[in-house]
Protein backbone atom coordinates (compact mmCIF):
# COMPACT_ATOMS: atom_id res chain seq x y z
CA UNK A 1 0.00 0.00 0.00
CA UNK A 2 1.41 3.36 -1.00
CA UNK A 3 1.88 6.07 1.58
CA UNK A 4 -1.04 8.41 2.13
CA UNK A 5 -0.14 11.77 0.63
CA UNK A 6 -1.75 15.06 1.63
CA UNK A 7 -1.14 17.52 -1.17
CA UNK A 8 -3.02 20.03 -3.29
CA UNK A 9 -3.75 18.66 -6.75
CA UNK A 10 -2.30 21.87 -8.26
CA UNK A 11 1.06 20.91 -6.73
CA UNK A 12 0.73 17.35 -8.01
CA UNK A 13 0.04 18.79 -11.46
CA UNK A 14 3.16 20.96 -11.43
CA UNK A 15 5.34 18.06 -10.37
CA UNK A 16 3.85 15.64 -12.89
CA UNK A 17 3.98 17.86 -15.98
CA UNK A 18 7.62 18.57 -15.09
CA UNK A 19 8.41 14.88 -14.70
CA UNK A 20 6.76 14.06 -18.04
CA UNK A 21 8.72 16.79 -19.84
CA UNK A 22 11.82 14.60 -20.04
CA UNK A 23 9.80 11.81 -21.66
CA UNK A 24 7.89 14.19 -23.96
CA UNK A 25 10.16 16.94 -25.33
CA UNK A 26 7.11 18.42 -27.12
CA UNK A 27 5.60 19.57 -23.81
CA UNK A 28 5.63 23.32 -23.26
CA UNK A 29 3.91 25.29 -20.51
CA UNK A 30 2.25 28.69 -20.69
CA UNK A 31 1.02 30.68 -17.72
CA UNK A 32 -0.78 33.98 -17.14
CA UNK A 33 1.48 35.46 -14.47
CA UNK A 34 0.30 32.92 -11.87
CA UNK A 35 3.13 30.36 -11.90
CA UNK A 36 3.45 30.37 -8.11
CA UNK A 37 -0.27 29.66 -7.65
CA UNK A 38 -0.79 27.15 -10.46
CA UNK A 39 2.52 25.47 -9.60
CA UNK A 40 3.78 25.71 -13.18
CA UNK A 41 6.72 27.47 -11.54
CA UNK A 42 8.08 23.95 -10.87
CA UNK A 43 8.24 23.41 -14.64
CA UNK A 44 9.67 26.90 -15.21
CA UNK A 45 12.57 26.18 -12.87
CA UNK A 46 13.41 22.89 -14.60
CA UNK A 47 12.74 23.95 -18.22
CA UNK A 48 12.93 27.75 -18.50
CA UNK A 49 13.35 27.58 -22.28
CA UNK A 50 10.04 25.71 -22.59
CA UNK A 51 8.05 28.00 -20.30
CA UNK A 52 6.19 31.09 -21.51
CA UNK A 53 4.72 33.69 -19.16
CA UNK A 54 2.07 35.43 -21.22
CA UNK A 55 1.21 37.94 -18.52
CA UNK A 56 -2.30 38.77 -17.37
CA UNK A 57 -3.72 37.99 -20.82
CA UNK A 58 -5.45 34.62 -20.85
CA UNK A 59 -7.13 35.16 -24.21
CA UNK A 60 -3.77 35.76 -25.87
CA UNK A 61 -2.24 32.84 -23.96
CA UNK A 62 -4.79 30.41 -25.41
CA UNK A 63 -4.13 31.76 -28.90
CA UNK A 64 -0.38 31.27 -28.45
CA UNK A 65 -0.98 27.74 -27.17
CA UNK A 66 -3.12 26.96 -30.22
CA UNK A 67 -0.33 28.18 -32.49
CA UNK A 68 2.24 26.06 -30.70
CA UNK A 69 -0.03 23.02 -31.06
CA UNK A 70 -0.13 23.48 -34.84
CA UNK A 71 3.68 23.23 -34.77
CA UNK A 72 3.65 19.87 -33.02
CA UNK A 73 4.04 21.02 -29.44
CA UNK A 74 1.92 19.79 -26.52
CA UNK A 75 1.06 23.04 -24.74
CA UNK A 76 -0.35 23.28 -21.22
CA UNK A 77 -1.95 26.71 -20.75
CA UNK A 78 -2.60 27.45 -17.08
CA UNK A 79 -4.39 30.11 -15.07
CA UNK A 80 -7.09 30.36 -12.43
CA UNK A 81 -10.19 28.46 -13.58
CA UNK A 82 -12.37 31.56 -13.73
CA UNK A 83 -9.90 33.07 -16.21
CA UNK A 84 -8.75 30.09 -18.31
CA UNK A 85 -12.33 28.84 -18.70
CA UNK A 86 -14.26 32.09 -18.31
CA UNK A 87 -12.27 35.01 -19.62
CA UNK A 88 -10.72 33.00 -22.45
CA UNK A 89 -13.85 31.00 -23.31
CA UNK A 90 -14.19 32.35 -26.85
CA UNK A 91 -10.55 31.60 -27.66
CA UNK A 92 -10.79 28.11 -26.18
CA UNK A 93 -13.93 27.45 -28.20
CA UNK A 94 -12.80 28.98 -31.52
CA UNK A 95 -9.02 28.40 -31.50
CA UNK A 96 -8.82 25.07 -29.66
CA UNK A 97 -12.19 23.30 -29.63
CA UNK A 98 -13.44 23.74 -33.18
CA UNK A 99 -10.09 22.90 -34.88
CA UNK A 100 -9.55 20.06 -32.34
CA UNK A 101 -6.04 21.21 -31.50
CA UNK A 102 -3.87 19.36 -29.00
CA UNK A 103 -4.01 22.02 -26.28
CA UNK A 104 -4.36 21.27 -22.58
CA UNK A 105 -6.20 24.04 -20.74
CA UNK A 106 -5.48 24.06 -17.01
CA UNK A 107 -7.74 25.73 -14.44
CA UNK A 108 -6.54 26.10 -10.87
CA UNK A 109 -8.31 27.28 -7.70
CA UNK A 110 -11.53 25.75 -9.04
CA UNK A 111 -14.75 24.71 -7.37
CA UNK A 112 -16.35 25.35 -4.00
CA UNK A 113 -13.01 25.63 -2.18
CA UNK A 114 -12.53 29.08 -3.75
CA UNK A 115 -15.75 29.80 -5.60
CA UNK A 116 -15.20 29.81 -9.34
CA UNK A 117 -17.19 27.49 -11.57
CA UNK A 118 -15.88 26.34 -14.90
CA UNK A 119 -17.07 22.83 -15.74
CA UNK A 120 -20.33 23.99 -17.34
CA UNK A 121 -18.44 26.24 -19.76
CA UNK A 122 -15.92 23.60 -20.80
CA UNK A 123 -18.62 20.95 -21.32
CA UNK A 124 -20.13 23.03 -24.14
CA UNK A 125 -16.94 23.00 -26.22
CA UNK A 126 -16.93 20.31 -28.94
CA UNK A 127 -14.38 17.56 -28.41
CA UNK A 128 -13.18 18.88 -25.04
CA UNK A 129 -12.16 16.22 -22.51
CA UNK A 130 -12.66 17.33 -18.89
CA UNK A 131 -10.52 15.81 -16.14
CA UNK A 132 -11.15 16.60 -12.47
CA UNK A 133 -8.81 14.42 -10.38
CA UNK A 134 -9.51 13.93 -6.68
CA UNK A 135 -6.04 13.46 -5.21
CA UNK A 136 -2.29 13.29 -5.77
CA UNK A 137 -2.14 9.88 -7.44
CA UNK A 138 -5.14 10.53 -9.65
CA UNK A 139 -3.67 13.84 -10.79
CA UNK A 140 -0.44 12.10 -11.73
CA UNK A 141 -2.38 9.61 -13.86
CA UNK A 142 -4.67 12.25 -15.35
CA UNK A 143 -1.83 14.48 -16.54
CA UNK A 144 -0.20 11.54 -18.30
CA UNK A 145 -3.56 10.62 -19.85
CA UNK A 146 -3.94 14.20 -21.08
CA UNK A 147 -0.50 14.09 -22.71
CA UNK A 148 -1.28 10.77 -24.40
CA UNK A 149 -4.71 11.97 -25.59
CA UNK A 150 -4.54 13.75 -28.94
CA UNK A 151 -6.95 16.64 -28.69
CA UNK A 152 -8.26 19.36 -26.37
CA UNK A 153 -8.30 18.69 -22.63
CA UNK A 154 -9.35 20.72 -19.63
CA UNK A 155 -7.64 19.77 -16.36
CA UNK A 156 -9.14 21.08 -13.15
CA UNK A 157 -6.84 21.75 -10.20
CA UNK A 158 -7.73 22.27 -6.56
CA UNK A 159 -6.19 24.82 -4.23
CA UNK A 160 -6.55 22.97 -0.93
CA UNK A 161 -4.33 20.14 0.27
CA UNK A 162 -6.33 16.89 0.30
CA UNK A 163 -5.56 13.41 1.58
CA UNK A 164 -5.07 10.72 -1.05
CA UNK A 165 -7.75 8.04 -1.20
CA UNK A 166 -6.04 6.11 -4.00
CA UNK A 167 -2.61 4.54 -4.03
CA UNK A 168 -0.09 4.09 -6.80
CA UNK A 169 0.31 0.34 -6.26
CA UNK A 170 -2.97 -0.82 -7.76
CA UNK A 171 -4.61 2.38 -9.00
CA UNK A 172 -5.80 2.20 -12.60
CA UNK A 173 -6.84 5.37 -14.39
CA UNK A 174 -8.84 5.03 -17.58
CA UNK A 175 -9.99 8.17 -19.36
CA UNK A 176 -13.78 8.28 -19.45
CA UNK A 177 -14.27 5.53 -16.86
CA UNK A 178 -15.52 6.16 -13.34
CA UNK A 179 -14.36 4.24 -10.26
CA UNK A 180 -16.55 2.64 -7.61
CA UNK A 181 -14.84 3.44 -4.30
CA UNK A 182 -17.51 2.07 -1.95
CA UNK A 183 -20.14 -0.56 -2.58
CA UNK A 184 -23.62 0.26 -1.29
CA UNK A 185 -27.28 -0.66 -1.69
CA UNK A 186 -29.28 2.24 -0.21
CA UNK A 187 -27.82 5.39 -1.75
CA UNK A 188 -25.41 6.24 -4.54
CA UNK A 189 -23.24 9.34 -4.30
CA UNK A 190 -21.49 10.41 -7.49
CA UNK A 191 -18.61 12.80 -6.76
CA UNK A 192 -15.76 14.47 -8.61
CA UNK A 193 -12.59 16.32 -7.68
CA UNK A 194 -12.17 17.55 -4.12
CA UNK A 195 -15.67 16.36 -3.18
CA UNK A 196 -14.71 12.69 -3.59
CA UNK A 197 -12.96 12.72 -0.20
CA UNK A 198 -16.04 14.25 1.41
CA UNK A 199 -18.29 11.62 -0.20
CA UNK A 200 -16.12 8.81 1.16
CA UNK A 201 -16.17 10.34 4.65
CA UNK A 202 -19.96 10.66 4.48
CA UNK A 203 -20.35 7.05 3.33
CA UNK A 204 -18.17 5.80 6.20
CA UNK A 205 -20.14 7.89 8.71
CA UNK A 206 -23.50 6.67 7.40
CA UNK A 207 -22.32 3.07 7.53
CA UNK A 208 -22.25 3.41 11.33
CA UNK A 209 -25.95 4.29 11.11
CA UNK A 210 -26.65 1.16 9.01
CA UNK A 211 -27.07 3.14 5.79
CA UNK A 212 -25.26 1.53 2.86
CA UNK A 213 -23.79 4.16 0.51
CA UNK A 214 -22.20 3.52 -2.85
CA UNK A 215 -19.56 6.10 -3.82
CA UNK A 216 -18.57 6.62 -7.45
CA UNK A 217 -15.59 8.76 -8.39
CA UNK A 218 -16.15 10.44 -11.76
CA UNK A 219 -12.70 11.86 -12.54
CA UNK A 220 -13.61 12.33 -16.21
CA UNK A 221 -16.63 14.62 -16.54
CA UNK A 222 -16.54 14.51 -20.33
CA UNK A 223 -16.83 11.92 -21.73
CA UNK A 224 -19.05 10.80 -18.85
CA UNK A 225 -19.15 7.13 -17.84
CA UNK A 226 -22.88 6.82 -18.45
CA UNK A 227 -22.81 3.01 -18.25
CA UNK A 228 -21.51 3.06 -14.67
CA UNK A 229 -24.08 5.63 -13.54
CA UNK A 230 -26.97 3.77 -15.18
CA UNK A 231 -25.77 0.42 -13.76
CA UNK A 232 -25.74 1.95 -10.29
CA UNK A 233 -29.28 3.29 -10.72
Amino acid sequence: MAEMVKKATRESFGETVTALAAEYPEIVVLDADLAAATKTGIFKKAYPERFFDCGIAECNMVGVAAGLATCGKIPFAASFAMFSAGRAFEQVRNSVGYPKLNVKIVGSHAGISVGEEDIALMRTIPGMVILNPCDHYEMQAAVRAAVEHKGPCYIRLGRLAVESINNNDDYKFELGKGITLREGTDITVVATGLMVQEAVKAADALKEESISVEVINIHTIKPLDEELVIASA
